[in-house]
């Protein structure tokens, strides 16, 4: 069993969507996927530098883009050779395209009212996030909660992300957990916690406007818990819910283990997850797909499966 992976926000780097802008009619798909969410994309993803990309309403529809193109560059039955899908926080829209529940125009402008929704309400007070990697998770748990901020990204590989004020954060970094290391992330809000509460609502508002849902096509792993989700309308539920509530990648890994995963392609803008299932998912071959490149990788895989 092969899995799609899509990932998430910060996995975004200056000009990472240029080749494959390379590939017939990528630009124009670009360009509509730009119109339904309210961003220039193929500006953002050519031209802008990392501040510009780092911003919430930008970056989130952005990855979720690149996702989606580099998902089509693979052919029907390829896609089809997949054992199921999983996004890591705002990439579950882009499995949620994969999977069929959704088309990707919808999924574009769904992801461009969520990133507008939480870029919105972390601007409503100083929040942020760190990384916490290494330690036993009780201690690192207890930690979190001593400082006063919140376990918000459960990444499994012995990485738990901690999100909320900075002051928190900061001590959470002074008495950091026994041998762990406290890494502030590059992020704009305390994602996946209550402060993001006021995003719901505008989030809700753009998946209410989706007129045409189905249920998945393809098995599809909730961020929510690790199970799978067999209603498109339930998998919509759960991606208003996921704002401001904890992703949990540990339990979709393990999931993934469970179900006897033999490989792992995580779309672009690659990199995050088969990293955490280096040490999530040891000995697991899993592709990453940078650049259009890696695909002959990807096809391998799904070959090696297949016979």
């Amino acid at each position: 069993m092969i899995v799609a992976a899509f990932p998430g926000q910060g996995s975004q780097t200056p000009g990472f969507l240029i080749p494959w802008l390379e590939a017939p009619g990528a630009r124009e798909r670009l360009e509509r996927y730009a119109e339904a969410a309210g961003v220039d994309l193929v500006a953002a993803g050519t031209e802008w530098d990392a501040d510009q990309i780092r911003d919430t309403s930008v970056a989130q529809p952005l990855i979720v883009a690149a996702s989606i193109l580099s998902w089509q560059q693979l052919s029907d039955s390829e896609r089809a050779a997949f054992g199921g899908v999983a996004g890591h926080s705002v990439g579950e829209i882009a499995a949620l395209v994969a999977a069929n529940v959704i088309s990707d125009i919808d999924g574009m402008r769904l992801v461009g009212a969520r990133g507008r929704a939480m870029a919105e309400a972390a601007a409503l007070a100083e929040t942020g996030m760190s990384a916490v990697v290494g330690g036993k998770e009780p201690d690192v748990l207890e930690a979190i909660s001593a400082a006063g901020v919140a376990p918000a990204n459960f990444n499994g590989g012995g990485q738990i992300v901690a999100a909320g004020s900075i002051d928190g954060l900061a001590a959470l970094g002074e008495n950091a957990p026994r041998g762990a290391r406290v890494i502030p992330l590059q992020v704009a809000g305390a994602f996946h916690t209550a402060y993001m509460s006021s995003a719901s609502d505008a989030l809700q508002a753009a998946v209410d406007e989706i007129s045409l849902v189905k249920d998945p096509a393809l098995p599809l792993w909730t961020n929510s818990d690790g199970s799978l989700v067999s209603s498109g309308a339930r998998a919509l539920e759960l991606i208003v819910h996921q704002v401001q509530n904890p992703v949990r990648w540990d339990l979709c890994m393990a999931a993934f283990a469970d179900g006897g995963i033999t490989g792992l392609v995580e779309f672009a803008p690659a990199g995050a997850l088969t990293g955490l299932a280096k040490r999530g998912l040891r000995g697991t071959p899993a592709v990453a797909l940078k650049t259009p490149d890696d695909l002959v990788a990807a096809r391998d895989l799904l070959a090696e499966t297949a016979h």
